[in-house]
């Protein structure tokens, strides 16, 4: 492995990992305080229970995610020196607010964990969903980062140097609102299904029954929300990828031939050496009726783009198809699921509907995984879209595979350590946080 695919790998396994552990953090705070809100509201003991076991699963999933995104923090100098020597000084702003951002999500966590039964019980409630607010913004905040990369602004490119720097407009660019849009209906979309594929997994097991069913229906209803918001927020996106950056579209529908009224591309094996799609099912038309609500207008194929300038078309393709297979399959979910509850209200109690959400638990992190693959992938030559190649901002240190190694077995280290205590806090519902459970008023008597 060469240094610049390691450098390459590297980033990519670490971001891989972090993108789990943030999305985590900016959606888990608001299902712990709305189960908080239905305790204040209901006094329901069920549902403190439960968002005291929730806000423990935060508080882990917040230490750890802070851990890897300062992995990450470091790794940029470390691995992209010319990146940051030269981008630092126009992007760093939402770095430094996310940092604020982190800084208030850790004060307003430690208030909430330690503030029961003394604080007022809505300002207690309150930190709860400060936490939600500031992990949703530091998501959003890197997010606009990232979008800087794909949109560069806030800087004029003359012989090589960066002039009339504007941190405003370079953070406000015009990616950043549709990546930051999608990515955090993604969040609540793959969070809300894993949760409750989680919970419906211990109904199936007929383990603390009711306590676990509140919890599958509020994260369901967090799924739903994110599911039936993904094709929206996927439509601003790909309009936003179509106008900025038309090779990128290509390479996600593996598009070769620039004509109007093209096809929406379902499958189908790329070949580039003969810049054509096989097996695909192909839709007329539809591809520019996405692209611009028309059904004539013209896209752009790869061969009228520079064959040095492509991305890699058949990763970014498939993992585009990818993408919308399991977004359609979650919506799918979503829909039956709106229907039990409105007109099948039986189904609720069907072992094939808990089922489904359990075989669904990973769909909406595998999605998300593609999508932001399609994201970094189909940049690709450009780690700042049309100013600065990738393998011109790695560094010339050598060794970096050693590197991949390490941080390689520090992630799945620390992914091992995540499933154990998360298991843990799962097999102490009975003790610590139903008080249905004959365990748990064993445990207070003792207490």
């Amino acid at each position: 492995m060469d240094d610049f695919l390691a450098a390459r790998a590297q980033m990519a396994m670490s971001l891989g990992f972090h993108i789990i552990f943030s999305c985590v953090g900016m959606v888990m705070p608001f299902l712990m305080a709305f189960a908080h809100w239905k305790y204040l509201k209901t006094n329901n003991e069920i549902y403190k229970g439960l968002t005291k076991a929730w806000s423990k699963g935060v508080a882990i999933l917040f230490a750890t995610g802070a851990v890897s995104g300062t992995m990450l923090s470091f790794e940029l100098g470390l691995l992209w020196p010319q990146f940051m020597k030269h981008a630092g000084p126009i992007f760093g702003m939402p770095f430094s607010l996310e940092g604020t951002a982190f800084f208030i999500e850790a004060i307003a966590i430690g208030f909430f964990l330690y503030g029961w039964d003394r604080f007022n019980k809505w300002f207690h409630w309150f930190c709860g969903f400060l936490v939600g607010l500031s992990g949703l913004a530091s998501g959003i905040l890197v997010v606009a980062a990232n979008a800087w990369m794909n949109s560069p602004a806030g800087f004029d490119y003359v012989n090589g140097q960066y002039l009339n720097i504007d941190p405003i407009k370079a953070m406000f660019n015009d990616a950043w609102f549709p990546q930051a849009l999608h990515m955090s209906v993604a969040a609540f979309c793959a969070t809300g299904f894993a949760v409750a594929g989680l919970h419906a997994y211990m109904i199936l097991r007929k383990k603390n029954v009711e306590f676990h069913t509140k919890a599958f229906k509020i994260a369901a209803g967090f799924a739903l929300i994110g599911a039936f918001g993904a094709p929206l927020s996927g439509d601003i996106a790909a309009k936003s990828v179509a106008e900025r950056q038309p090779i990128k579209l290509a390479a996600m529908e593996a598009h070769f031939e620039t004509e109007k009224g093209a096809a929406f591309v379902i499958g189908g094996i790329p070949d580039e050496e003969k810049a054509e799609i096989k097996y695909a099912i192909k839709i007329p038309k539809v591809l520019s009726f996405l692209v611009s609500n028309d059904f004539n207008t013209e896209v752009k194929g790869l061969k009228d783009f520079p064959r040095d300038e492509w991305p890699p078309v058949a990763v970014v393709h498939f993992a585009f198809q990818i993408m919308i297979f399991f977004g359609v399959i979650m919506i799918i979910i979503g829909m039956v699921y709106l229907f039990a509850i409105f007109f099948k209200k039986e189904w609720l109690e069907r072992k094939w509907l808990l089922k489904t959400f359990l075989v669904a638990t990973p769909f909406g992190y595998i999605a998300l995984e593609a999508g932001w693959t399609v994201t970094e992938v189909g940049r690709q030559p450009w780690i700042i879209y049309g100013i600065m190649r990738t393998v011109d901002a790695v560094t010339p240190m050598p060794g970096i595979q050693y590197s991949f190694y390490f941080f390689t077995a520090v992630f799945v280290s620390l992914s091992f350590v995540i499933i154990f205590l998360l298991t843990r806090q799962i097999k102490m519902v009975p003790k610590l946080y139903d008080p249905t459970d004959p365990q748990f008023n064993a445990k207070q008597k003792k207490l």
